[in-house]
């Protein structure tokens, strides 16, 4: 399926209701706009002022996952997904992009 109709099809707000007790935050910025969901490709853009950037990416799961290890350094955590990967699953593959920082200062806050 093309990345654009796989990204369009999904229903992000039943997501990110689904996952809240995993992440409570994110359902916020979500309805605030403060997620951004887009294609990858190939590059990571700058967070700017968005909480968390979702990139649906079409790739083999293990693919998924070696590009997320390489992404994982600097200011910016990266976490993948892919459906079946646990109860907290995107139903599509994606790269997440994080402020590394405003991350812990939000575990932080939620105790963990």
């Amino acid at each position: 399926m093309d990345e654009a109709k796989n990204r369009q099809s999904v229903d992000w707000l039943a997501y990110f209701k689904s996952i809240r007790l995993e992440c409570p935050w994110s359902l916020q910025a979500y309805q605030t706009g403060r997620i951004d969901i887009c294609e990858y490709s190939g590059h990571a853009i700058p967070l700017g002022n968005y909480e968390a950037r979702v990139y649906v990416i079409n790739a083999p799961e293990a693919t998924v996952e070696a590009i997320c290890a390489a992404l994982n350094y600097g200011e910016d955590e990266w976490l993948f997904s892919y459906p079946g990967y646990g109860p907290f699953a995107t139903p599509v593959s994606v790269l997440i992009q994080q402020n590394r920082a405003r991350l812990q200062e939000l575990r932080t806050k939620l105790g963990e």
